[in-house]
This record gives C-alpha cells, sequence and structure tokens, in this order.
C-alpha cells in the first residue's frame, strides 16, 4: 500500500491556497505497517492545550518564524509525540486546508519503522489512535455533515474512528487521504 500512495503523491499536483490573512500552519499524517494492516496516527488533544480541547487530530501547529512547513510538521510531531524527525520517510504532501479558525494546514504524509515506540507528551495529547486504513476505507465508518457557511450549505466528512468521531479540518484532510488511497488502488488518478 504505501508503494502505490506513494507513488499517488508523485503524480499529483497539490492545490495550494493563497495564506493571506491565514496562519500557516503544517500536519503530519503518518501511515506505517502494523498488525496486517496499515494505520494513520491520530491523537486525542489533552485538556490542558489552549485550542481545540479533546478533538481528534493529527500532529501538527503553527509555523515557527525561519522554518519550512515540513519542518513545522516534523518538529510538531516530535513534540506532540515522539516521534524523532530522522525516522521520518516524507512520500509527500496533500491540498492545502484552510479552516474556520484562520489556519492554513500544510498536510504532509509520511511513515515511519513499525512498530514504533511512540512517547505522547501528556501536556498535550490525552491519548493515541491508531486507525486502520481498511476501517478508514469503509464506507459505514464515514459520515457526512452537513453545515451552513458562509449562507452555503456544505457537506462536511466526519469518520468513526476507534469509537471516536473526528470532525473538522481533520477529517477533511483524512478524506483527501482516504480519496487518495482509493485512487492508488484503483490504479487510476485521485483528484
Amino acid at each position: 500500500m504505501l508503494e502505490g500512495l506513494r507513488a499517488a503523491l508523485a503524480g499529483r499536483t497539490e492545490r495550494r491556497a493563497p495564506s493571506g490573512e491565514f496562519v500557516p500552519s503544517a500536519v503530519l499524517i503518518l501511515v506505517y505497517p502494523s498488525g496486517g494492516d496499515h494505520r494513520v496516527l491520530l491523537h486525542r488533544r489533552s485538556q490542558h492545550v489552549v485550542h481545540h480541547k479533546g478533538d481528534i487530530a493529527f500532529p501538527g501547529g503553527v509555523q515557527e518564524e525561519g522554518e519550512s512547513l515540513l519542518e513545522t510538521a516534523l518538529r510538531e510531531t516530535h513534540e506532540e509525540i515522539g516521534v524523532d524527525p530522522a525516522d521520518v520517510e516524507v512520500l509527500g504532501r496533500l491540498d492545502d486546508t484552510p479552516t474556520s479558525a484562520n489556519y492554513l494546514i500544510t498536510p504532509y504524509v509520511g511513515t515511519i519503522p513499525s512498530p514504533y515506540e511512540f512517547r505522547p507528551n501528556s501536556e498535550e495529547v490525552d491519548a493515541l489512535l491508531e486507525a486502520p486504513v481498511s476501517g478508514l476505507l469503509e464506507r459505514s465508518n464515514r459520515r457526512d455533515d452537513a453545515r451552513l457557511v458562509d449562507g452555503e450549505l456544505k457537506r462536511i466528512p466526519c469518520f468513526a474512528c476507534d469509537g471516536q468521531l473526528v470532525v473538522g479540518a481533520t477529517a477533511m484532510i483524512l478524506a483527501d487521504l482516504v480519496e487518495l488511497i482509493q485512487g492508488s488502488e484503483r490504479g487510476g488518478p485521485a483528484n
């Protein structure tokens, strides 16, 4: 699966949104083999963080001055869940995702050796969730939430994952990843 994902990421042109008034940020989507399947690593944010307490998210955060967005994703992943940046093989990136909280998230996709000893930072992370890719691909685990955004009705994806509901920007990014994986498994373009 990783080879198909790598090829799909290499063969696409990601959409980059103009930063404008958005705060540049980045996340790292870790996909790795585990237990006969591939997993996507998510975490539940702690109650100690300033924003998005208890939300299910990818490791990531706001870009610091002088660093690239990829460096942001790797730094935040190290700070939040203890993954050494040297252990990450970056496979590519997905489309930028603007949020209603004025962040512009650039998602990178990477893989790590497996098994891996994660070291979550308890100040930022309550729990790790290792979502099986096979479960994410099952239509029964996906929901669509209808919301009114700027006077327009929009369908926003949601995912049931390990007894949790993944919503918001994380779910939108996860939907892009799932679409890319499905396209790579069919042997065709995903976008």
